[in-house]
């Protein structure tokens, strides 16, 4: 038996007409020979009765303070009512569906209500489901606990890491997720009209591009694909194009280091915003300086990106929900510090830069051309970054975009 899941995010169940979009999804894996296992995601919008955010803020007008188990609970409902409505959906054009929440579908998660991690699979129900010509539906984003069978959920990208699980559980062939865009691209097309979108990347540099601030996929999903070489297809349920595949080409890229595409130096390039740079003097004179700092950072649960770390001082970076905490614990630690705030991360990412002289070049030189001020760099083998101000995000997504050829 051939298996394939198929993932839809929330705005491909939205509607009637996204719904029948899913259908012909469903029906042309059919045709190809494939057995259909559909995840589902939450619909609706805030203010829609139905809407994951509306339920969480009906449960919060009965306790602002509500118990993080009971907020699990009504989180799940979401994809709950997707499941139910998809499967209706299907039963009426003449399937045989069936809507199955995470725990009905054998997905067992620890009890970190709010961002549980999946321990097992128990895909015995879903077999014997798939081989009777039934297709399940479920919900994705959840499981239950192993021992009393709590309701939990799985966090930001849960669906997506609910699609690769089962995926990498059934020995599924594909695992395709579907979207409102036709693919990942080489940039976010909000900021840069010439982006286009990727026939092919790497496991690895999807997951950097998501960890950067690329949003198509979430890069727990494409961790566990990878880890089964499983491939992954990022498509448009409402488009035929074929979408960006997600796979280690040849066996390749992560192993060996070489990239699927090898005569090209970056993939894309990716953006974060809302930071606060920090730069704080440490003393160099006492090789414990460093330490307590990011001792005392991570005992307030701060956590910290874009570092780099020097005798004398200490360069980082913090969301700005955490800027508050973080120039309290510097003040009562006595560390003399400054700061930047309203900063954005740019990135360029690409398994083809490795070894190749003159990309630090070219990422300079693009940024400084277009009049951008660098106040700070990290890099590793597939990724450049650069720490700059807010109000320059879109000319420094635009240059370095031009300046790699993407």
């Amino acid at each position: 038996m051939k298996i394939i899941v198929q993932k839809f995010g929330g705005t491909s169940v939205a509607t009637p007409e996204a719904r029948l979009a899913v259908k012909e999804k469903v029906q042309k894996a059919i045709r190809s020979g494939f057995a259909p296992v559909v995840v589902v995601s939450a619909m609706g919008r805030n203010g829609d009765p139905y809407a994951t955010d509306s339920l969480i803020n009906l449960l919060k007008e009965a306790n602002l303070s509500v118990n993080v188990r009971e907020l699990d609970v009504m989180m799940c409902c979401g994809e709950m009512i997707s499941s139910c409505v998809m499967a209706a959906t299907l039963q009426k054009c003449g399937f045989n569906a069936m809507a199955l929440t995470g725990g009905q579908a054998g997905i067992i998660t620890d009890s970190t209500f709010g961002a549980a991690r999946i321990k097992k699979i128990d895909t015995t129900y879903l077999l014997r489901i798939l081989e009777s010509g039934v297709i399940p539906i479920v919900c994705g984003f959840q499981g239950t606990t192993e021992n009393n069978g709590k309701f939990t959920t799985l966090g930001r990208g849960g669906s997506d890491t609910t699609a690769a699980a089962l995926g990498a559980a059934l020995k599924a062939d594909l695992v395709e997720i579907y979207t409102d865009v036709d693919g990942i691209m080489t940039a976010d097309p909000r900021l840069v009209k010439e982006a286009s979108i990727l026939k092919q990347i790497s496991y690895g540099e999807v997951c950097q591009m998501a960890h950067q601030g690329a949003k198509v996929i979430h890069p727990r999903a494409v961790e566990i694909a990878m880890a089964q070489n499983i491939p992954l297809v990022v498509k448009s349920t409402f488009s035929d194009a074929p979408g960006t595949l997600i796979t280690n080409a040849n066996g390749d890229s992560e192993a060996t280091g070489e990239n699927i595409n090898e005569h090209k130096i970056a993939s894309g390039v990716t953006h974060l915003t809302n930071l606060t740079q920090f730069k704080v003097v440490l003393d160099k004179n006492d090789f414990a300086s460093g330490r307590k700092l990011f001792e005392d950072l991570a005992d307030a649960g701060i956590s910290v990106g874009c570092l780099n770390l020097s005798e004398e001082t200490a360069l980082f970076a913090v969301y700005e929900n955490d800027f508050a905490k973080t120039q309290q614990v510097l003040t009562e630690t006595d560390f003399d510090y400054h700061f930047n705030e309203k900063c954005a991360k740019v990135s360029v990412v690409g398994g083809g830069m490795r070894g190749v002289p003159g990309v630090m070049a070219n990422f300079v030189a693009s940024l400084n051309d277009a009049n951008i001020a660098i106040l700070q760099t990290v890099d590793s083998d597939t990724t450049i970054s650069a720490i700059i101000s807010e109000e320059h995000v879109t000319d420094a997504v635009v240059a370095l975009h031009k300046a790699f050829k993407l």
